[in-house]
């Protein structure tokens, strides 16, 4: 089995190189290596209330805008754990 490699202009190898972080973020805005799919933020709940969870904007974690909890991503695994949760400040 041989394995498929991207190919990547040379100035976005660059930035992977320097600022990785920088790197995932935009991949992740333009939804090519997004660590949670599309189809599963749509089925995601809040376990407390049951209201739809969004991304927040780093990607660290999932938040429920109705009781403003902020569950953690932790390897690309969403934990849905109310204990596990932490209360937004706004």
């Amino acid at each position: 089995m041989t394995a498929i490699i991207p190919k990547f202009r040379p100035e976005v190898l660059e930035l992977a190189v320097r600022r990785p972080s920088l790197l995932k973020s935009s991949f992740q805005d333009q939804g090519r290596f997004m660590a949670i799919s599309k189809e599963l933020l749509t089925i995601l709940v809040c376990p407390v209330c049951k209201k739809p969870v969004h991304l927040v904007p780093d990607n660290s974690g999932l938040k429920c805008d109705a009781c403003k909890r902020i569950y953690p991503i932790r390897d690309d695994i969403p934990v849905m754990l109310p204990e596990e949760a932490t209360l937004a400040k706004e």
